[in-house]
């Protein structure tokens, strides 16, 4: 999993370490969310059952949680409606299958906060943990900007602007996160897989040729009239880096 240093660094508001209780009866998928959130600098706790996770919530009192719906003893829903009744409004992201649009739909209106679907990368588990936070006023960053820079080239993250040498540049939602992506990994050559699994979330069926299409999507908007920023690495990837 490719880290994301690049990005501002989320705290609460005193300067202490977010909490991030993740619940699901995966070992494996919690010990890899737990993972990724940790590498954010995060406090991360763990619950296997759907009454543990209320023992938690209580006991760790987390900014965010991650909930899976179907759990053996006690299901998400089950949870969160707990939670809620208990006066508990935690921003909460659900994890669901990814054909259950019953769920999902049930999960919003019970009084959930998002939801991300079954398989998922990482680190749209964690931008979309950032998103929850920050909306409910539970996280600051320590950066002023939260600005990627290579080059003369710049990309707010917060309000999507991209901007080269004083021009600004219209993106697609799919084109941003595709350039987000390189830029928080700028000298760091990084394969159509690794980009089809964060920009795509594997949704987009694993065809490889979708990402040379949209690279030269990007080198025509960012790199056209400029030197090229965006490189091929043969048999390898793409890397995106300042000239020389």
């Amino acid at each position: 999993m490719t880290t994301t240093a690049s990005a501002p660094a989320f705290t609460r508001p005193d300067g202490s370490a977010l909490r991030v209780l993740v619940v699901d009866d995966e070992q494996m998928l919690t010990d890899l969310l737990s993972m990724a959130l940790r590498m954010e600098g995060w406090d991360v706790r763990t619950a296997g059952s759907g009454f543990d996770a209320l023992a938690a919530a209580r006991d760790f009192e987390p900014d965010a949680m991650v909930l899976d719906i179907m759990m053996p003893d006690l299901d998400g829903m089950a949870v969160l409606q707990r939670l809620r009744h208990s006066g508990n409004d935690v921003p909460v992201l659900f994890l669901t299958a990814k054909d259950a649009v019953a769920d999902r739909v049930a999960g919003l209106t019970a009084g959930g906060d998002d939801y991300v679907t079954k398989p998922f990368s990482l680190e749209e588990v964690v931008a979309r943990l950032r998103g929850l936070m920050r909306r409910a006023g539970t996280a600051s960053t320590r950066d002023s900007e939260p600005i990627l820079r290579v080059g003369d080239l710049s990309l707010n993250e917060d309000s999507h602007e991209v901007v080269r040498a004083g021009t600004e540049i219209d993106l697609t939602a799919t084109e941003f996160e595709l350039l987000r992506f390189l830029m928080r990994n700028q000298r760091r050559v990084v394969s159509k897989a690794q980009i089809l699994d964060r920009v795509w979330n594997y949704d987009f069926g694993g065809r490889s040729s979708v990402v040379e299409l949209y690279i030269s999507y990007l080198r025509k908007k960012i790199d056209a009239g400029n030197e090229p920023l965006i490189h091929t690495v043969r048999g390898v990837g793409y890397m995106i880096k300042a000239p020389q």
